[in-house]
């Protein structure tokens, strides 16, 4: 039965530049028939462009796989640290720029 167990094991290997993680503040997700389409995004305060730093492509099913993940770790987190509040409208611009001109 052990014997069994190792070859199901699966071995993932995380290179110390994966393992350093980048910052995201913003996700966009878009899909097709065929694939879920994740870009990740950092947007810094006053700065007209924000660039994707990261794009994850999924099928449909690894997508509803990645939801229930999502919601069963939110649970366990807000269960240990309470409610995670949100906020209806984001904490930056959506046009991206700078302070506008006044007259």
């Amino acid at each position: 039965m052990e014997e069994q167990q190792n070859e199901n094991q699966l071995n993932i290997e995380l290179s110390e530049e994966v393992a350093e993680g980048i910052f995201s503040n913003l996700a966009i997700i878009t899909h097709s028939n065929t694939e879920f389409v994740l870009d990740f995004i950092r947007v810094m305060p006053g700065l007209p462009k924000a660039k994707v730093k990261s794009r994850i492509i999924l099928t449909p099913e690894h997508a509803k796989r990645l939801l229930a993940a999502l919601e069963d770790n939110i649970q366990k987190f807000e269960g240990v640290n309470g409610r995670i509040k949100t906020q209806e409208e984001p904490p930056f611009p959506m046009g991206f720029g700078g302070p506008t001109a006044q007259a």
